[in-house]
């Protein structure tokens, strides 16, 4: 058996989407207090698998910060509604007057 089948053993399921971990370990050398170690994307996951995934780093001593890797924005112009990754910097997403302004 694998690791993903053994953690779906317990767990009901549950709507799937794409997450992001962000993990962070102490360093009192910058200026937020901690520096960014790696950014690890899933493939479509439950919440139950993600919150798993996520302890498993915490209890390692990293900060995890999770995110659903996709959102869902309006566009400035047409209105209409598409998804961007959640990292996007806000001048350069559809949803911002400064993108259209260039």
């Amino acid at each position: 058996m694998t690791l993903v089948s053994n953690v779906f053993k317990g767990l009901k399921m549950s709507v799937t989407k794409e997450y992001t971990l962000e993990i962070y370990k102490t360093d009192r050398r910058m200026k937020e207090g901690r520096r960014l170690i790696a950014k690890q994307e899933f493939a479509p996951v439950t919440q139950d698998y993600i919150s798993y995934a996520a302890d498993a780093k915490r209890n390692l001593g990293f900060t995890v910060e999770v995110f659903e890797t996709w959102v869902t924005k309006k566009n400035l112009i047409s209105g209409k509604e598409y998804q961007e990754k959640y990292d996007t910097p806000h001048f350069c997403s559809a949803s911002s007057e400064s993108y259209w302004s260039m």
